[in-house]
């Protein structure tokens, strides 16, 4: 193969685990692997991303993959990593979460490519929904012992005697459903190497051990060959979550999280994450990686890092235009006048300004010409009296869509922005919204 795979995530921190043999194969000649997506909501959010790379990674260096999206097993949940078990989502629900996912995984791999490894996207549902719970039971159950799926670190934590929850036979099924689904990928498409997260461990490894075991048991061959890898799941350096901003997940979709935010989330990493994302989240290769790194230890005050990160993630998952929308609304709170304001949409817009005071005024009083002493007293409260306006004015403190104004100044229907705020700013960081209605 052109690319080392291993050697590739090995420098990106991007493995945890590996079954022996797996390097030997990946080297040895293209491999169809597969990783999958639990579809609990209709989009995915950056927790997913690593999933993602691996599977880019594993397509720009030659091979084939699979992304599997858990149409089935998605009705069941996945114990992994959870203390209690989850609500079983209805079939238009899922059906819904399963479209979306699909639309995202679209983005970043091209499931209509006419290459030898061109991507592939399947459904378990396709090949669970006619299994009945007899020939499962009869054909996939007897492969695999209790005392083996009891081993597994998912179901010794939920079976411990400390968290009195326990497990339902229904999750207890799980990783046997998976395993099936690496048999069946195996069988199908010749599917040799399951990826996922390091909590997916003890289910990749039952996966690896049915292949095996339905091959022999069913065609009286040597054991098929099937492997193991998983990335290390991504935390920060301060112990918080990653993937969380205050307004909760961050999403991959721009109508969850927009580019603004996404941005931002990527902008603000502290200086040790920043050095362990950029490997994680960029295809930048090791000599730039290394040469940014001791860029930013010589200036960390630049933030060339966070600059670096947040523009090859922000240009990945969202666009090259959509990276330099969130630049430019990211300079506003430090620069740009009125023209810059009323080139962001309404959502950019609202984003910057979270979170910033806001009044209602009729859009009759615009379309007459709103006074400013009006504008930032009696009419929005935004100061406390209109001598305070008048002596801010004075002042030179007050902008209008950050542009200074006079006492003399009347907004009009000219300074609106979409068609419906006006900004109002006195001094550098004391900003008011009068939203028009």
């Amino acid at each position: 193969m052109a690319t080392n795979l291993v050697e590739e995530l090995r420098w990106r921190g991007m493995v945890h685990d590996m079954m022996p043999g797996t390097e030997e194969q990946l080297t040895k000649e293209m491999t169809t692997a597969y990783i999958g997506f639990d579809p609990t909501s209709d989009s995915l959010h950056i927790g997913s991303l690593v999933p993602i790379i691996l599977l880019v990674h594993l397509y720009k260096a030659g091979h084939r993959p699979i992304a599997l999206v858990g149409g089935a097993t998605g009705m069941i949940g996945d114990p992994s990593g959870k203390s209690d078990e989850r609500n079983l989502l209805d079939e238009a629900t899922l059906a819904k979460n399963v479209a979306g996912i699909r639309g995202v995984l679209s983005r970043y791999l091209d499931f209509n490519a006419s290459t030898e490894n061109a991507p592939m996207l399947v459904n378990n549902y396709d090949w669970m929904k006619d299994f009945s719970f007899i020939e499962f039971a009869r054909d996939v159950g007897k492969r695999i012992t209790v005392n083996y799926m009891m081993s597994k670190d998912s179901v010794k934590k939920r079976l411990s005697a400390d968290s009195g929850v326990g497990m339902s036979f229904t999750e207890f099924t799980y990783q046997l459903i998976q395993g099936y689904d690496f048999y069946h990928l195996h069988k199908e498409y010749g599917c040799m190497l399951q990826m996922g997260g390091s909590d997916q461990w003890g289910n990749i490894t039952t996966g690896t051990e049915l292949v095996r075991r339905m091959n022999v048991d069913s065609e009286g061959e040597e054991p098929a060959k099937a492997f193991a890898l998983t990335c290390p799941l991504i935390t920060k350096a301060d112990g918080s979550k990653f993937g969380k901003s205050e307004g909760g997940n961050v999403w991959l979709d721009a109508d969850k999280t927009s580019p603004y935010k996404f941005y931002q989330f990527w902008l603000n990493t502290s200086d040790e994450d920043a050095e362990k994302y950029i490997k994680i989240f960029t295809f930048l290769d090791k000599a730039a990686i290394d040469n940014l790194i001791a860029e930013h230890k010589e200036a960390p005050h630049m933030r060339l890092l966070q600059k670096r990160l947040a523009e090859e993630v922000t240009t990945f998952v969202h666009s090259k235009e959509e990276y330099e929308n969130a630049v430019k609304a990211s300079q506003i709170l430090f620069g740009g006048g009125a023209d810059d304001l009323k080139q962001l949409n309404e959502k950019t817009f609202l984003d910057v300004f979270e979170g910033v005071p806001q009044a209602e005024v009729s859009k009759s009083e615009i379309e007459a010409g709103l006074d400013i002493i009006g504008a930032l007293a009696v009419n929005t409260g935004f100061l406390k009296s209109n001598g305070e306006a008048r002596r801010a004015l004075k002042e030179n403190s007050i902008s209008v869509n950050k542009e200074k104004v006079k006492e003399d100044y009347q907004i009009t229907v000219n300074d609106l922005i979409n068609n419906k705020f006006v900004l109002l700013q006195r001094g550098k960081k004391n900003y008011f919204l009068i939203r028009v209605v």
